[in-house]
């Protein structure tokens, strides 16, 4: 198997494996998909931990306001009770105004708090160092935990309102955000290796060759962007080490002109 280090700029994603004869087309599909799942992974761990702290997302139209308005207004958020934790719940206002306060009991926020970690740690960056591969079988299992115990804490399911929902619909609204400048589209995206484009139509062996026991780094890039930045010479950590063994160096020399 060919062993793809994938990278968005110089900073590593995660490992994935595939073969000399995949189609680049194939390989930027799954691993865009999967760098995008990963995403989706974070900004759902996000909102269900604040889930557990202040419960369910307020209905837009009460979304914000003070507790004044919300009575003048003659608002009512219809999902509360439609949508409670298991177990019951205890009031902590989100001084944001996002969510109705109703914060799940310590048991059932555990949960929520522990599937969020382990979910997390399934597709951490920190796994390349790791020499752990990445799949869409894994992000998939992650969201599932994530899904789950949504499932458990909520029996009801969430307001339909709530972006942790709309995440798991898929039908989730990035558009202005921070978040959808880090989202990769599909047919815009680019793979990079060794300074050139990998061009779709063509395989992976029109770039590496036969042997499928290589393992190469590999950048996706938006279209139209541009090359991504070359690697540099020496990492932060290597870089540190240089300059230990110089002053080292420098110190020896030191003592012996003494």
């Amino acid at each position: 198997m060919v062993r793809l280090h994938v990278k968005k700029g110089n900073e590593s994603q995660f490992l994935y494996d595939t073969t000399v004869d995949t189609l680049v087309d194939d390989v930027i599909q799954e691993i865009t998909v999967i760098y995008n799942g990963r995403l989706k992974i974070n900004r759902i761990a996000y909102e269900m931990e604040e889930l557990a702290k202040h419960g369910t997302m307020l209905p837009s139209d009460m979304m914000g306001l003070t507790d004044e308005q919300v009575i003048e207004l003659k608002l009512k958020d219809e999902w509360a009770d439609k949508c409670s934790p298991m177990g019951g719940w205890t009031f902590n206002k989100d001084v944001m105004g996002r969510r109705n306060g109703r914060q799940p009991n310590e048991k059932m926020q555990e949960v929520l708090k522990k599937a969020c970690k382990d979910a997390q740690a399934m597709i951490t960056k920190k796994l390349v160092a790791e020499d752990k591969l990445m799949s869409l079988k894994i992000v998939n299992e992650a969201l599932d935990l994530l899904r789950g115990a949504s499932m458990i804490v909520y029996p009801m399911g969430l307001p339909p309102h709530d972006v942790i929902r709309k995440e798991f619909e898929n039908t989730e609204h990035l558009t202005g955000t921070q978040e959808s400048l880090e989202v990769m589209d599909v047919q815009m995206t680019q793979l990079w290796f060794s300074g050139k484009e990998m061009i779709r139509g063509k395989k992976l062996k029109d770039y590496l060759g036969g042997n499928e026991k290589t393992k190469i780094v590999v950048k996706l890039q938006k279209r139209g962007t541009g090359m991504p930045a070359r690697e540099p010479l020496m990492n932060d950590d290597e870089r540190k080490e240089f300059m230990m063994h110089a002053y080292q160096r420098q110190e020896q020399l030191k003592n012996f002109q003494n």
